[in-house]
Order: structure tokens, then C-alpha cells, then sequence
């Protein structure tokens, strides 16, 4: 198996199972299976992450786990620590900091931040600043690096671009909705979740976009019968009776959560379970009102989402994929600006979850998630295929 390979020295071919391009191919060409181990002489497929939230570390821990169940070597970086110094501790406390305490502001940072000449920008500042000790990182010898992070994708497509970096590299976007600094020249190929953002991302510019589906745990799965609802929702010490919305807001609990909680209430349709996180202040204060069932950080989400009959989110991000594939309906609902809201409007746009934009509107959009099946979602994620089938044949990328 071939890995050595430089950008504009590819050749075109079928890669997996999806779209290449504007060009379709066939599932199984280059497929699981045909990479293991054993045939990588052991050569690893890094992932690079970023221990921003939890969204991004999800989707590559699950990629690491099926990639590993396939036989396959994984080594996982994360790219906060290539940073020098303290930069990556002020990243991560810089972006908690305004979705926590000025949430508006992030979206006036992505909005500044979707220019290509930005990206460009920042490409090059991440090379010149962490690009040896990502190198480093990375090792000699991996056959694909993966990317669940726009910044590390922006640093390693730098790389690709410079030929520090020989082996393809791959982005898997975690988002429903694409922002520009996901796309960087010099990256070989993007997997997307949906249709919808796949289109985002051509458009954008993207090279390689393959429609992947969410990398979700096998945790996640609908309920059985009535008796495991039932038994899931004794586990938490919920109510048996009432229809449970389930209001999550990310590992932070950030976001206009005791309005959406209360808002729920006052509809009179569900009580509102509201997981807060870490967020403990927000706890103890959702905790004073006898309506709502308020919970701090939750080991067990998939018994938890399998235990409500909805669930109200704002971010749009991996809690939605989790609930979507768990067979619970979800509504997006005070999403937060920036991402939230890109986010929001890809989900309803994929037909995955409602966006409801005004509170009086609330009711009429809980009433029809209770009473209708969640939307059907890709049942499998083909990542892994997709992946493995790059590491085996990197010349079959169209250029």
C-alpha cells in the first residue's frame, strides 16, 4: 500500500462509497477490509482532535474505536497541545469564556472568520507556530491523518501544501453546517454527515467530499419496548407518566437554558429534564423551580435520551446526531449565534430537526415532535470505509 503521496500528484479514481466531487462511486471499490493491520505493516491512521467542548473529541473517539475494531493502529493528537506555550489553554478558555459570558460575540467572530483570505491567514500562522511539533506528533509513518477540528484541518492542509506532510490527509466535519475555516487547500478529502453540508462544503471549495454520516457510538440506539422506557427513566428517578423533553446545552450547559426549560414548562406538554453539565450554578438554579427535573453532568446520555421523548437543543451539535440516531425527535430551540444558528438552519434543512425561532411558535413544534416518529438517519457511518479505502489506494483521489 502506497501512502507517499504529494498534492497535484494524484491521480483520478474511485476512492469508497459516496460522491467524490460531482462524480459517484460504488460502495465497495475500496472498502473496509481491504486495509488491516496487518497489510499496513501496522502503519497507524492518526486522528487529530481538539478538546474544545465535547463534539469534536466524540466523533474521533468514535472514528478511533471503529478504525480500531477494523484491525486498524490508531493514534489520537490533540491539537490544542502542538500549540507553544499556553496558547492552547487560552484557546479553549477564550472560546468558553464568550459562549459562557457574551455568547453574541461568537457570532461575530465566526461571521469575521469566514473569508478565505482569513483562512489563508491562519493556515500559515499555525504552520509557522505549531507545524514542527505537529510533525512530531504525527510520526513518520502514518498511511491518513484525520482531522475533527478546523484548525488542526487548516494546520495540516498547510502542511500537505508545503510537502512537510506526504500522506493524505482527511477532514471529518462535525458540524452540520460548514464554516469556511473547515476548508483548506491542501486537504485530500472531506466527510461529511448529510447531504446538505457536503454541498456547503463544495461550494466552499472543498476537494473530495463524501457524505460519511454521523460518527455516532452503538450506544445510541432506539429503545426496545415500552418496559426499557420505563426502566430508563426509574435509573434517573424521573416521572413514569408525563412526555419527558430532554434540554441539553453541551458540556458547559451554555445558552438561554432556564428560558428554554421554563418556556417548555409553561407549554404544559412536557416537563423539561434539563442536563446542565458542569454547569452547577446552572443547576442549582433550574433547581428551584418544582417543574423542572434539573441534572448536572450525565455519564449515561444514550439510557438518558432513551428515557425522554424529546429533546431541545441549541447548538445543533452531537447530542442532536446521538438523539436523532436513539429514534427521539429533536427540536432546535434559543440556539446559540454563530454556529448554533448555521447549525440549526442545516439540521431543519436536512429534515432532521424543527427550528423554532419564536417562543409563541414553541408549543405548536413540541406537540408535533410528540405525536410523529424522529426522522429516519443514516443508519451506518461510512467514515471508517471511506478512510480505509484512502489509506489503500491515496493515487485513486481525483486531484
Amino acid at each position: 500500500m502506497t501512502a507517499q503521496t504529494a498534492p497535484g500528484h494524484i491521480g483520478a479514481g474511485h476512492i469508497g462509497a459516496g460522491q467524490v466531487g460531482a462524480g459517484q462511486v460504488g460502495a465497495g471499490q475500496v472498502g473496509a477490509g481491504q486495509v488491516g493491520a496487518g497489510q499496513a505493516g501496522n502503519r497507524p491512521v492518526v486522528i487529530v482532535s481538539a478538546s474544545i467542548g465535547a463534539g469534536h473529541d466524540g466523533a474521533a473517539a468514535e472514528l478511533a474505536r471503529q478504525l480500531r475494531a477494523a484491525g486498524v493502529t490508531v493514534e489520537c493528537h490533540d491539537f490544542l497541545d502542538t500549540l507553544p506555550g499556553a496558547w492552547g489553554r487560552l484557546v479553549r478558555g477564550v472560546y468558553r469564556a464568550e459562549l459562557t459570558v457574551a455568547p453574541r460575540t461568537w457570532g461575530w467572530v465566526t461571521n469575521a472568520t469566514g473569508g478565505r483570505t482569513m483562512s489563508a491567514h491562519t493556515s500559515a500562522v499555525l504552520s509557522h507556530a505549531a507545524g514542527e511539533r505537529m510533525m512530531e506528533a504525527i510520526g513518520g509513518s502514518p498511511t491518513v491523518v484525520l482531522s475533527t477540528y478546523p484548525l488542526a484541518s487548516q494546520l495540516l492542509g498547510r502542511l500537505r501544501q508545503e510537502r512537510r506532510l506526504t500522506v493524505p490527509v482527511a477532514t471529518f466535519l462535525t458540524d452540520m453546517s460548514v464554516h469556511p475555516l473547515w476548508i483548506a487547500p491542501g486537504v485530500d478529502a472531506h466527510l461529511a454527515l448529510h447531504p446538505v453540508p457536503a454541498a456547503q462544503a463544495r461550494s466552499l471549495g472543498a476537494r473530495n467530499t463524501l457524505v460519511a454520516g454521523p460518527a455516532v457510538g452503538p450506544a445510541f440506539r432506539p429503545r426496545r419496548n415500552d418496559g426499557e422506557h420505563l426502566a430508563a427513566r426509574l435509573a434517573f428517578g424521573l416521572p413514569e407518566c408525563p412526555p419527558l423533553a430532554l434540554v441539553v446545552a453541551g458540556s458547559w450547559g451554555i445558552g438561554s437554558v432556564d428560558r428554554s426549560a421554563r418556556d417548555i414548562a409553561d407549554t404544559g406538554l412536557a416537563v423539561p429534564v434539563a442536563v446542565c453539565g458542569h454547569n452547577e450554578r446552572l443547576r442549582r438554579r433550574l433547581s428551584r423551580d418544582e417543574r423542572i427535573v434539573a441534572l448536572g453532568w450525565v455519564d449515561d446520555m444514550p439510557n438518558l435520551i432513551r428515557a425522554c421523548d424529546l429533546v431541545v437543543q441549541n447548538a445543533g451539535g452531537l447530542t442532536s446526531l446521538e438523539s436523532l440516531t436513539s429514534g427521539v425527535p429533536v427540536v432546535t430551540y434559543r440556539c446559540l449565534p454563530g454556529h448554533g444558528e448555521t447549525n440549526a438552519a442545516a439540521l431543519e434543512k436536512a429534515g432532521w430537526a424543527d427550528w423554532v425561532r419564536r417562543p409563541r411558535d414553541l408549543r405548536a413544534a413540541l406537540a408535533k415532535a410528540l405525536a410523529a416518529p424522529a426522522p429516519s438517519i443514516i443508519d451506518r457511518c461510512r467514515a471508517v470505509d471511506m478512510i480505509l479505502g484512502i489509506a489503500a489506494r491515496p493515487e485513486a483521489l481525483p486531484a
